[in-house]
């Protein structure tokens, strides 16, 4: 009862309703284990299923059965996606009889923190490229200048966490089949897509980001944020079989049968795989692109009445993923930390935090649009906000919160 309601919350990314026969449906699965798939051979049914499906969703080759698998969320997906790029990339230096003590892989500033996770426990140097001025994605310059022949891979992300946007995968794409075809290296890639692979496909199915693309080799994905499940649920896609290392395979026999498995996480409910199959038959891609198209729909509406209040200005407008970003136009006598602690008066969680590098002194609020959010809500957020300016409007000699530890997100060195 002291906790916030989740419903207000415009901070996280992960789904905060479904529908009461999705409930119902979880409350009943709670006993299964996904990992005892001899014991639960239907649950194990449906977990095959929804990986070909996505496979298909994300138009991996038809090469038989799909390749992939449910994890805990995308950071257990990250892993493993990580982990196979490593492996893959050793396998072709021992091949060319070269070292494989100094692998690294190139990312931007604004990863999720999983990413420099995966590069400490499992020694990957981490080659950040930091935002510039008003770029605060990678792009295929800033990539190629990092890439040698121990880079592992390049991360892109579809929907970042800091802003909302989608980097260039296909342009980094075109850059990696130039500087391959010209070293002999195959640098590969691999696409977060922990939001924005649940949107893409279905209010923008021309962009080319996923498999379609000749170096991107694997693809994870969040169920429990715009999968519309609750948490917590993952996947990870292979482009095909090659591409996941034998090494990572284990076999079990202890559960009653022989069992191969190659997800981190061992025992972990089987609840949130019957959730994600309900919500792709009850749905199918009319309703998820339905969905979708309401929610970002409502991003567009209710960055735009943000926008016209006078004193915000837009990173960025919920056109890729119904996620945006705003800060304050000039100094004024409140900051976003101010505008963050307030409306929490109110009941809404919206965080404000600094950009990372090279653009820290950029302090920003951001607004995640999920499905239970409405325009009827979002209409009152725009009063809320229109009562808070007129506060300050009203007490000139208010000084501005300054970033604390709650203000503060992450730093890269």
């Amino acid at each position: 009862m002291l906790d916030g309601n989740s419903r207000l919350n415009l901070a996280t990314f992960v789904t905060t309703w479904m529908e009461p026969e999705a409930k119902q449906l979880m409350a009943e699965t709670f006993d299964k284990n996904m990992i005892d798939k001899d014991e639960y051979p239907q649950t194990a049914e449906l977990e095959k299923r929804c990986v070909n499906m996505l496979s298909r969703l994300y138009n991996a080759p038809e090469k038989g059965e799909a390749c992939g698998c449910s994890t805990i969320g995308s950071s257990e997906a990250v892993m493993l996606g990580g982990m196979a790029l490593k492996w893959k990339w050793r396998e072709r230096m021992k091949a060319k009889g070269k070292p494989i003590d100094k692998p690294n892989l190139i990312l931007g500033v604004d990863v999720q923190v999983c990413w420099e996770k995966f590069c400490r426990y499992w020694d990957v140097e981490p080659r950040f490229i930091p935002m510039e001025s008003d770029r605060y994605i990678i792009n295929a310059e800033e990539v190629i200048k990092r890439v040698d022949e121990n880079t592992i891979g390049v991360a892109t992300i579809l929907g970042t966490t800091f802003t909302g946007q989608y980097e260039p995968i296909e342009e980094i794409s075109k850059a990696l089949d130039k500087l391959n075809a010209k070293t002999g290296w195959e640098v590969p890639i691999h696409v977060d897509g922990a939001s924005g692979a649940f949107i893409a496909p279905f209010i923008q199915p021309d962009l080319k980001w996923d498999f379609r693309l000749k170096w991107v080799k694997s693809i994870n994905v969040s169920g429990h944020k715009y999968g519309l499940v609750y948490p917590g649920v993952g996947w990870v896609i292979w482009r095909d079989w090659e591409e996941l290392p034998k090494d990572l395979i284990f076999n079990v026999n202890y559960l009653g049968g022989e069992m191969p498995t190659f997800a981190i996480n061992f025992s972990r409910p089987g609840n949130q795989i019957v959730a994600q199959y309900y919500n792709f038959l009850r749905l199918g891609k009319t309703g998820y692109r339905r969905i979708m198209k309401s929610l970002h729909e409502t991003a567009l509406y209710l960055s735009g009445e943000i926008a016209k209040l006078g004193p915000f200005k837009l990173l960025t407008d919920g056109s890729d993923i119904p996620v945006f970003a705003f800060k304050l136009k000039e100094e004024t006598n409140f900051s976003v930390f101010d505008i963050s602690e307030m409306v929490r008066d109110r009941g809404w969680l919206i965080p404000a935090y600094t950009l990372p590098a090279n653009d820290e002194d950029i302090a920003v609020l951001r607004i995640v649009v999920k499905e239970g959010f409405s325009r009827d809500m979002a209409d009152l957020l725009i009063g809320d906000l229109k009562r808070i300016l007129k506060h300050f409007a009203e007490q000139p000699g208010n000084k501005p919160k300054k970033p604390g530890k709650r203000g503060k997100y992450r730093k890269h060195c």
